[in-house]
């Protein structure tokens, strides 16, 4: 039990309660020390003056007072609490944890602490746990509807789905009358359980529920959806033909449903063209603006039924002149086929200055707009990769600025194909211009300071992102922006820093985008309570399932990669740890020449510092949250070089790993990782995962070597019996025969694939890490080129530049470099500066 106070402090205390709850730190602070004052052990008031000061980010004083707390009061439901939410604020859940059921033990009846003990619990996905706390908050609240529909979810996430439907049904028989139909709980709920049916494999009842809730639920596009897709399973071919004809008077230009008709039709792209041919025309008849029924049908014609297809669709929308014909039609260009019909059609109409048959009511438009669209279309279409031709894109573009000087599309597409000429000054240039034409538009300025990015000029690309934030808030432009979660410019902004080699600046950036997945995660903390409270149970159900798998998102994907591989360098040339290289200064300048610069630079940003510390010093130190921010003590990422290289690398790959199952790189750079710390049984995963994945590829062969070579001779070690089991049991044909010598396993790879360049370069590899400690790397640059000179004219520009950065790890002089350079610019003539960068 809390300890009593007389009832002036007792009201103090309930004034530190409201405090807290208010965000009034200050004058909580101030209340609890005046019941301190006169009860200086009281345990209670201790406890909350330690969550106003965690909140005060002070958590070390925070942590000391409430263990003081609970040593005063062992039995005070209170401090447990508080220690469980001290706990919490740390992410460390399993202490939280254990302090809630500590708290519960003496005051069992509290529902404040049994639902920040759920919370935790759905949180940590322990849901047996989360399903026993919902059933005591139901046993104690039966009327509340919330807490019948919790326990429904938790036996749902817990895959007990007849459970789930029992709660719900139970809670629907408590009904002494039906509900209105304007409750949207209620409708929510009734939607709900039936998505649990339906996935339990009940298709048939899925149905007749629908059927019969139908009229008392308000989600209509939801009840359509549904139904049309039980119809479907249940193969009642007529009726999901009208329920997606249905759909599609809703909506004409979602795909999904001419997919489901064309199923519903027994329709099939194979052998049924003109059927479909007549069922997409009819759908098109029916409004002159759907897109989406003249587009599909591009998708299954072929030949001549394509061609004419593709003449009226290109002409129609060319007509109009809508900008993004050309993104709408690039997903076909995988068949080279209907490639090249595109290709012919959209050149003959270059000549043309309108469209044929053009009425006279059009006559007052531009009359260069069909000429205008079809040019830029076609510098859109030579940009492309799969038809790639920047000479004549460059052309098409020019006449466009010409026709056009202020349209800034047609600035931003020829600095996209600057771009990919390599020329990355020349294209930020040109990308500033576009911006500067529309400096009120955010996407513009955004490209814009991306390209800077991709030029290496961050204080620039931050100057341009000025435009568009909030500079008066903590941190500035790039606070604003990190409080904004603007990933894609932290990851720019990281790689620019990574290849100018400031990696301790990069790494600040990777670890930023690393918190804001933390931060997403712990998002879910809200959602928890308000997904019930607003009856979003469907959509909560989706946003845990996410969530699940949030780490498999391509920008922490891209993130985590990119910290794999500065921490991997970092590990192999530890003296980069000693700080970022002065600008202009590289890896192979004169050690006493980097001394003196890296002064300079110190010095400059001592300066900087001052200048910054003196303008923050005006500006209140609060975020948007209204909380208190605390200043940076590393600005240049100095202690994040300083970390253990290995162990910080496997925090960033590790979650990629569990979600990387079709990432080669993830589990290539996941197994150079555990060579390196030894842990062989993690890289021998990695390696049979990479094989899984890309069986024949080069991607794998140097590292099974690497792994023979290393972990053969440890067969005897106890530690690593069955290592070597496991390796001839899983990985595949040949590196599964321990007699086979690792020389003679590249041997036979190099005789599999005698005509791959790609392959070439990982017998390379393999043939290095052989003859280490001292590779003869003149003989395998020479063998090397022997193979290569052979196969140079049938390889694509990735081949060429994989050879040219395999030369320069196997130290070949300058003048081979350069050879190889001027050889690869005549046969790739538009990556010329590609290589001549990549050669630097």
């Amino acid at each position: 039990m809390p300890q009593p106070l007389p009832s002036k402090e007792a009201s103090l205390f309930r004034q530190v309660v409201k405090c807290y709850e208010q965000k009034q730190h200050k004058k909580g602070i101030k209340s609890a020390d005046q019941v301190l004052k006169k009860h200086p052990d009281h345990g209670d008031t201790q406890a909350m003056k330690a969550l106003i000061l965690n909140s005060l980010t002070q958590s070390d004083e925070a942590f000391a007072l409430a263990k003081t707390a609970l040593k005063n009061d062992m039995k005070s439901h209170v401090c447990w609490h508080v220690y469980g939410l001290l706990w919490r604020s740390q992410h460390n859940y399993e202490e939280a944890i254990k302090a809630y059921k500590f708290a519960l033990k003496i005051e069992s009846e509290s529902l404040q602490i049994l639902r920040d003990l759920s919370l935790l619990q759905v949180q940590m996905r322990d849901f047996q746990g989360y399903i026993e706390s919902r059933r005591v908050m139901l046993q104690k609240r039966q009327v509340v509807r919330q807490n019948w529909t919790a326990l429904a979810v938790a036996h749902h996430l817990a895959g007990e789905l007849k459970a789930a439907e029992n709660v719900l049904a139970l809670y629907e028989g408590t009904l002494k009358s039906p509900p209105p139909k304007s409750d949207v709980e209620h409708s929510e709920a009734v939607l709900y359980k039936n998505m649990i049916i339906a996935e339990m494999g009940d298709t048939e009842r899925a149905l007749e529920h629908l059927e019969s809730v139908e009229k008392n639920t308000l989600d209509r596009t939801a009840i359509m959806e549904m139904r049309a897709a039980y119809l479907l399973k249940l193969e009642r071919k007529e009726e999901a033909e009208q329920a997606y004809r249905d759909l599609l008077a809703r909506n004409p230009e979602y795909r999904a449903y001419y997919e489901a008709l064309e199923k519903a039709m027994g329709l099939s792209r194979d052998s049924d063209i003109p059927a479909l041919q007549d069922l997409y025309n009819s759908l098109a008849q029916k409004h002159e603006r759907i897109d989406a029924a003249r587009r599909i049908p591009l998708d299954f014609l072929e030949g001549e039924s394509f061609r004419e297809a593709a003449n009226h669709y290109l002409r129609r929308m060319l007509q109009k002149g809508v900008p993004s014909t050309f993104n709408n039609i690039k997903s076909l260009y995988s068949d080279e086929a209907k490639r090249n019909t595109v290709q012919d059609l959209v050149e003959s109409y270059v000549s043309e200055k309108q469209v044929n048959g053009t009425s006279e009511s059009e006559s007052g438009k531009d009359s260069t707009q069909f000429e205008k669209s079809t040019l830029y279309f076609l510098a859109q279409h030579y940009n492309f990769k799969l038809s790639r031709n920047l000479s004549k894109a460059v052309s098409y573009v020019e006449k466009l600025i010409e026709l056009s000087p202020k349209t800034y599309d047609y600035h931003m597409t020829k600095a996209r194909i600057l771009k990919h000429f390599g020329n990355f000054p020349e294209a930020s240039k040109v990308m500033n211009e576009a911006r500067e034409l529309d400096t009120r538009d955010r996407y513009i300025n955004t490209k814009c300071a991306k390209y800077q990015l991709r030029d290496d000029k961050n204080d620039t690309a931050l100057s341009t992102m000025s435009k568009f934030t909030r500079n008066e808030v903590v941190g500035g432009t790039l606070g604003d922006l990190i409080e904004m979660q603007a990933l894609w410019y932290l990851l720019e902004d990281g790689e620019a820093y990574e290849r100018r080699g400031k990696f301790g600046m990069a790494l600040k950036r990777y670890h930023t985008v690393f918190s804001i997945f933390d931060t997403w995660q712990e998002d879910q903390f809200d959602f928890h309570t308000f997904a019930l409270r607003k009856a979003q149970i469907r959509a909560y159900i989706d946003m845990v399932r996410w969530e699940d798998r949030l780490r498999s998102h391509p920008f922490y994907a891209r993130c985590a990669l990119d910290a794999t591989r500065v921490y991997l360098k970092l590990h192999e040339q530890p003296e980069l740890k000693k700080g970022d290289l002065p600008e202009g200064i590289n890896g192979s300048a004169d050690p006493k020449e980097i001394a003196k610069a890296r002064k300079q630079e110190d010095r400059k940003e001592a300066e900087r510092q001052e200048a910054d510390k003196k303008a923050a010093a005006k500006k209140a130190n609060v975020g948007q949250d209204g909380e208190l921010k605390r200043p940076d003590d590393d600005p240049k990422g100095q202690k994040l070089l300083e970390k253990d290289p290995l162990l910080e690398a496997t925090k960033f790959v590790t979650p990629l790993l569990e979600f990387g199952d079709s990432d080669l790189e993830a589990q290539r750079l996941g197994f150079e990782i555990y060579m390196k710390r030894e842990k062989y049984y993690l890289a021998l995963k990695c390696l049979i995962t990479g094989f899984k994945i890309d069986p024949n590829g080069p991607h794998f062969h140097t590292q099974a070597i690497q792994f023979r070579q290393i972990c053969n001779p440890l067969k005897s070690d106890a530690k690593y019996s069955s290592l070597l089991d496991l390796a001839d049991s899983f990985l595949p044909e040949p590196y599964n025969n321990p007699s086979t010598s690792p020389k003679d396993l590249n041997e036979s790879f190099v005789k599999r694939n005698p005509n791959s360049a790609s392959h070439l370069y990982a017998s390379t590899r393999a043939r290095q890490l052989l003859e280490a400690p001292s590779p003869n790397t003149e003989k395998l640059r020479q063998d090397l080129t022997k193979s290569i000179d052979p196969l140079w004219n049938g390889m694509s520009q990735e081949d060429g530049t994989d050879y040219l950065r395999l030369l320069k790890e196997l130290g070949a002089p300058t003048d081979v470099i350069q050879q190889t350079v001027n050889k690869a610019s005549e046969t790739w003539s538009d990556a010329k500066l590609i290589f001549e960068r990549e050669a630097r």
